[in-house]
């Protein structure tokens, strides 16, 4: 079974050895939440959290 890992950089959960959105090889496995965030640009969620692309996203990385 792949883990899946949250970037520390931009939250993003994603399975591999890099982050697909940033090319960060900075991840954890350990996060809590998760939300997944279809319009970044209309969702109040995406600004509270600072998230600019849509996607599966950890809310809190360790």
């Amino acid at each position: 079974m792949v883990k899946q890992r949250a970037c520390k950089i931009c939250n993003r959960i994603f399975e591999g050895e890099k982050c697909p959105n940033c090319d960060s090889k900075d991840f954890t496995e350990g996060f809590k939440g998760r939300v997944y965030i279809i319009d970044p640009e209309k969702s109040e969620i995406a600004k509270k959290l600072n998230l600019k692309v849509k996607g599966n996203h950890a809310v809190k990385t360790r």
